[in-house]
C-alpha cells in the first residue's frame, strides 16, 4: 500500500511562528518563551523580574498560559503589567502554547512600543517543548524540588531552551538534591545552555536573569 504524507503535521505551526518572528523583529520586540514543570516557580520569578525590567524603562508584556483559571494572569496583572491569558480548555485542552494562538495574542499588545514580550507557557516538560510558539529564545525552569534526573528523562525540552533557571535554591539545605549533577545532566544534553541559580523568595540570582534579559534584546 502506498501511503502518501501531504504535509508535515506541525507544518502550519512552524509557518505561523515564521510570521511571529518577522513581525517582531519588525518591531524589534524581544519575545521569549518560559517553560517548565507546574510548580517550578516561572511565575513567581516574573513576579520579581517585570517590576526590575519595568524600573530599566523597558515596556513588558506576558501572554499567560494556562488549561483553566486566570489565577497566574491575576498575580501579574497586580504587577501593573498588561497580560493577555490564553485557556487551552476552550481549544480541548491543549497541554501547550502554539502559534496559533500565540499570534493572536500578540495582536493585543502595541508591539511598537513593546520591549519585551514574555509567554509563560502551560506547565509540563513534555509537548510545549515541540511546538515552536516564535519566540526567539526559549527559557526552562527546573526547581530543586524537581530531582536531578530531569533533563536525562526530558530531553527535548533541554535542547530547544538557551536559557536555564534551576529555581528554589533556598530549599537546597532541606533537599536531597545534588545541584552539581543536574548541572552535569543539562551539559549531557545541551552544553551550551547558559544555566543560573535562583531563588525567587531570597532573590538570589534574579539580577543574572534580568542581565539575561537585557544582553538579549534585540
Amino acid at each position: 500500500m502506498k501511503i502518501n504524507i501531504i504535509r508535515k503535521v506541525l507544518e502550519v505551526n512552524d509557518r505561523l511562528a515564521d510570521e511571529i518572528r518577522e513581525k517582531t523583529n519588525l518591531y524589534k520586540t524581544l519575545v521569549v518563551n518560559i517553560m517548565s514543570s507546574p510548580g517550578s516557580g516561572k511565575t513567581s520569578i516574573l513576579e520579581k523580574i517585570l517590576p526590575l525590567l519595568t524600573e530599566k524603562g523597558y515596556n513588558v508584556g506576558v501572554i499567560e498560559g494556562d488549561i483553566a483559571t486566570i489565577k497566574d494572569a491575576q498575580r501579574i496583572s497586580n504587577k501593573n503589567i498588561p497580560v493577555t491569558q490564553i485557556n487551552t480548555d476552550k481549544f480541548g485542552g491543549d497541554c501547550h502554547l502554539g502559534s496559533e494562538v500565540i499570534l493572536p495574542a500578540l495582536e493585543t499588545f502595541d508591539l511598537e512600543k513593546m520591549d519585551i514580550v514574555i509567554i509563560e507557557n502551560v506547565g509540563n516538560l513534555v509537548c510545549p517543548a515541540e511546538f515552536d510558539t516564535g519566540s526567539d529564545y526559549n527559557i526552562v525552569v527546573i526547581s530543586t524540588t524537581e530531582g536531578e534526573d530531569k533533563p536525562l528523562k526530558y530531553p527535548l525540552m533541554f535542547r530547544v531552551c538557551q536559557f536555564g533557571i534551576i529555581n528554589k535554591i533556598d530549599l537546597l539545605p532541606y533537599l536531597d538534591f545534588d545541584i552539581s549533577e543536574l548541572k552535569t545532566n543539562i551539559n549531557k544534553i545541551n552544553p551550551n545552555m547558559e544555566i543560573v541559580e535562583s531563588s525567587a523568595k531570597t532573590v538570589d540570582g534574579i539580577e543574572k536573569i534580568i542581565n539575561w534579559f537585557e544582553n538579549h534584546l534585540k
